[in-house]
């Protein structure tokens, strides 16, 4: 498969895949290759850069790093989950009921978190239970 960078004659720049040069130029011939916003069938190939793999080392170079944040948002994210880990108790599936027991003050008053159905948590809420998600998963759920 190629692709093609084509404009037609009123200047509209689109790309379009092909088996090959040849296949275009038979689809060209026959009227087939039109432009999308216009409908011209007058389309020719564009100035268009060709499509180089880079060498494998520098393929690794330019690859990101997933250790480090590549934003600040991610960045003030892997923060927050750092806080939240270190300053509260990790209680897996148990969350709704051990929520549940420190607000009624069958529990020592602490913080925690972990995981519930959606469902779950919205009765807690309705429940007055102060509780919000976290935006992101439990390290033993992290890929």
């Amino acid at each position: 498969m190629i692709r093609f960078s084509l404009r037609c004659t009123a200047d509209h720049a689109f790309e379009s895949w092909y088996r090959s040069g040849e296949a275009f130029d038979a689809l060209k011939a026959a009227g087939h290759v039109t432009c999308p916003v216009c409908g011209s069938a007058e389309v020719e190939k564009a100035l268009m850069a060709p499509a180089v793999r880079p060498a494998r080392r520098a393929e690794v170079a330019a690859r990101p790093s997933l250790q480090e944040p590549a934003s600040e948002l991610e960045a003030a994210l892997a923060e927050l989950r750092r806080q939240v880990e270190a300053n509260s108790e990790y209680v897996g599936m148990n969350f709704a009921a051990e929520a549940r027991a420190i607000h009624a003050g069958d529990a020592p008053e602490r913080a925690i978190y972990g995981e519930t159905r959606a469902e779950e948590a919205k009765k807690l809420i309705e429940e007055g239970v102060p509780v919000a998600p976290l935006p992101f998963l439990p390290a033993r759920k992290a890929n």
